[in-house]
């Protein structure tokens, strides 16, 4: 159930960039969004262990700052596997959208999750 929320909720932060940034973010529609954010998930468990992996050096020396720099590499094989109906300017651009999704993601988190969490 958790998983498909967090599906839910990117595909809705994918139309606000989409709808916020036009000129250099581009998204078809719903239906699209949630493409794009299924294919992120899956990305998320595939890749992104091993990119962390590679890059650990990296991590430790930029104090985990480096994981925004990777969450915006999957962000861009999703544009890559997405093909012309989601795309993102530039790696800046995406960058900018790993960091907005990490804090969303991070708040919707702490404020649906955690407190459930707590009443059992």
């Amino acid at each position: 159930m958790k998983w498909l929320f967090g599906i839910l909720i990117n595909a809705v932060l994918f139309i606000a960039l989409a709808g916020y940034f036009h000129d250099s973010y581009y998204l078809e529609g719903f239906k699209t969004a949630l493409e794009a954010s299924f294919i992120l998930s899956i990305l998320n468990v595939l890749v992104r262990p091993l990119l962390i992996l590679f890059t650990l050096p990296a991590t430790i020396l930029t104090l985990g700052l480096f994981l925004f720099v990777i969450n915006a590499m999957t962000l861009e094989i999703t544009d890559i596997l997405m093909g012309s109906s989601f795309e993102i300017s530039g790696f800046g651009m995406a960058l900018f959208a790993a960091v907005l999704m990490s804090l969303v993601n991070l708040i919707v988190q702490k404020t649906i999750f955690e407190p459930r969490k707590e009443r059992k």
